[in-house]
């Protein structure tokens, strides 16, 4: 119970002054926290959460595990580090720029849901962290800067923040994980939503509602699984703009 505690006490790397200290004495040369955070990302982009290890970090960077430690306390210090690093490739819109709302909100969506793509373990991670990291402050400030513009209530910025980046959030967190899954199967994506949807047909409750909504998929468009998603990700961003355009009219 003491250590479950003690788990949940533990708040961020951010807050906890691990960042900003000054290195340690003695730590190896030719070795940095910007290169360890580096590697690690890199890292996990090619293996996964679930096979990362300090011990494995170590073996890439050609050091001992202790060695490693000489500039985070903890795997987790380690893996905030390297979810923050990630926000960082975002091209955030410039606040005093003169663009319209709409385009900004769509670019970032898109932005984020690169990132998310590109990192598919990202999603885990925002979920566990605080996310409060220097690089992903300066995302949310965009992202508020841009509601903002639309002309909501201040009531209702909360909840159209909600809307647009939860659902991106889910839905780039679904592409990632759906394109893993590809890979680790030898397949292209196409191969896999074709050997996918012949495996669902087999099970009769599952055919009768690919069946009942057979209108549905052919009017989905697309040649290719990635058309599909694209055609899916611009209406549905479309909805959610068309929404709070209806909430400022309404207000």
């Amino acid at each position: 119970m003491v250590r479950a505690a003690e788990r949940a006490a533990r708040t961020s790397v951010w807050l906890e002054g691990k960042v900003r200290r000054s290195g340690r004495g003695g730590q190896p040369s030719g070795l940095d926290r910007d290169r360890i955070t580096e590697v690690t990302v890199r890292l996990l982009d090619a293996e996964g959460l679930a096979k990362f290890s300090m011990r494995r970090l170590a073996g890439e960077l050609n050091v001992t595990a202790m060695s490693v430690y000489w500039y985070v306390d903890t795997k987790d210090d380690l893996l905030e580090l390297a979810l923050d690093a990630t926000f960082g490739e975002l091209d955030l819109p410039d606040p005093e720029a003169d663009e319209d709302w709409r385009d900004q909100l769509r670019a970032l969506a898109k932005e984020y849901r690169s990132l998310l793509v590109r990192h598919p373990w990202l999603s885990p991670l925002a979920g566990t962290f605080l996310n409060i990291g220097p690089n992903s402050l300066a995302f949310s400030q965009a992202v508020q800067h841009i509601v903002r513009k639309t002309g909501l209530p201040v009531h209702g910025l909360s909840g159209a923040l909600s809307a647009v980046f939860q659902f991106v959030y889910g839905f780039g967190t679904i592409e990632g994980h759906f394109i893993a899954r590809s890979a680790s199967a030898g397949m292209t994506q196409d191969e896999y939503f074709q050997h996918a949807m012949s495996a669902v047909t087999q099970a009769p409750e599952a055919a009768a509602i690919i069946h009942e909504n057979a209108d549905i998929m052919a009017a989905r468009g697309g040649d290719t699984v990635q058309e599909m998603r694209e055609r899916d990700f611009t209406f549905a961003l479309d909805l959610l703009v068309a929404g709070i355009e209806a909430m400022v009219a309404r207000s």
